[in-house]
């Protein structure tokens, strides 16, 4: 399975290495499942605001192309903060063919 990595922080009181440990850790999770990482989409110090994340609306975009089969994310709140928001984009990816998968929880949605 292809996957690609979602990645963001917040904001700009929190240290780019969180984006490296995010990418470090999904790595790992997606070698240890035998995922294959085909790319990476980060939003740097940027709030959980939907249309304020460029990379995540071009992987919402992306998902329809059929380029990847799995979205890792590090934990939930990573992905969406708002539940209408994460529901949403979860419905998307999921009619899309896409799972994602949160590496805290190890489950996919």
């Amino acid at each position: 399975m292809k996957a690609v990595i979602y990645a963001r922080y917040s904001s700009d009181n929190q240290r780019e290495e969180s984006i490296e440990g995010q990418l470090r850790e999904n790595k790992a999770f997606a070698e240890k499942n035998g995922i294959e990482i085909i790319g990476t989409y980060i939003d740097r110090a940027l709030s959980a605001k939907i249309d304020n994340m460029p990379e995540f609306q071009k992987m919402i975009k992306d998902s329809s192309k059929g380029l990847f089969d799995i979205v890792i994310v590090w934990k939930l709140d990573r992905f969406a903060r708002n539940r209408y928001d994460s529901a949403f984009y979860k419905a998307t990816m999921k009619k899309n063919n896409v799972k994602v998968m949160y590496n805290d929880y190890n489950c996919a949605e």
